[in-house]
C-alpha cells in the first residue's frame, strides 16, 4: 500500500495527515474552512486518494495559513507515499468540466517541482475560503510533492463551479499520474531518476 503520514506543528497551525494514494476515495477530518474541506472532498474522490487530517490553524487571522501548510503536508505525504515510483504513469492530463466552467490539469512526476496557474479568480471568497488561496495551495503541495503541475481554467463565471473545476481536474490528472503502468519495469525516466 502506497501510503504516508506526516506531523507539522508551528506556531500558526498544528497538522496530522495521513495519506493513501490506492484508496477508496475518501476525505476524513477538518481544517476548520468549509469550502476548502468542500475542495479537498473532491479531490480525493476523484483521485480515489484517501485522505484524513487533524487541523488546527489561526484562522482568526484567515485561511492562509492553514491553506498553505495543509498543502505542504499532503504534498510530502504525496512524495513518501509514491516512494521510488517504479512501474507508475508518471504523467497524467484532465479537462474537467463543472456545469459551465472548464479547467485543465496537466501533471508530471518529475523530482521538479514547479507550479503554472493560469486563472482569472475574483478577488473574493466562497464561504470563508479566499480564492486567491487556490494557486497558494497547489503551489504549496507541489513544491513538496516535487512533481510539475500545469493548472488552468478556460472559463466559467461562478467561482464555486471554478474552483472545483480545478480541483477535479488536478485530482484526475494526479490519479493518472500516480496509476500503474504495468509496461513500465522501472523508473519512468531515460536519465533512470525521477
Amino acid at each position: 500500500m502506497r501510503a504516508a503520514s506526516v506531523v507539522r506543528k508551528t506556531s500558526e497551525t498544528d497538522i496530522k495527515l495521513e495519506l493513501v494514494l490506492d484508496g477508496q476515495g475518501r476525505f476524513a477530518g477538518g481544517t476548520g474552512i468549509g469550502f476548502f474541506d468542500h475542495m479537498l472532498t473532491s479531490l480525493c474522490k476523484h483521485a480515489a486518494f484517501d485522505l484524513k487530517v487533524e487541523v488546527s490553524g489561526d484562522l482568526e487571522v484567515d485561511g492562509h495559513h492553514t491553506v498553505e501548510d495543509l498543502g505542504l503536508c499532503l504534498g510530502r505525504a504525496f512524495a513518501e507515499a509514491l516512494g521510488d515510483k517504479v512501474g507508475i504513469q508518471r504523467f497524467g492530463d484532465a479537462l474537467i468540466p463543472m456545469d459551465e466552467s472548464l479547467a485543465q490539469a496537466v501533471v508530471d512526476i518529475s523530482g521538479r517541482p514547479y507550479f503554472h496557474f493560469t486563472a482569472e479568480l475574483p478577488r473574493t471568497a466562497v464561504g470563508t475560503f479566499d480564492l486567491e488561496l487556490v494557486p497558494e495551495f497547489f503551489r504549496a503541495f507541489c513544491s513538496e510533492a516535487r512533481i510539475t503541475l500545469h493548472l488552468r481554467l478556460l472559463y466559467g463565471s461562478n467561482s464555486h463551479h471554478k474552483v472545483e473545476a480545478l480541483f477535479k481536474a488536478a485530482a484526475r490528472a494526479l490519479a493518472q499520474a500516480v496509476a500503474k503502468n504495468e509496461r513500465e519495469t522501472g523508473i519512468p525516466s531515460s536519465k533512470g531518476v525521477l
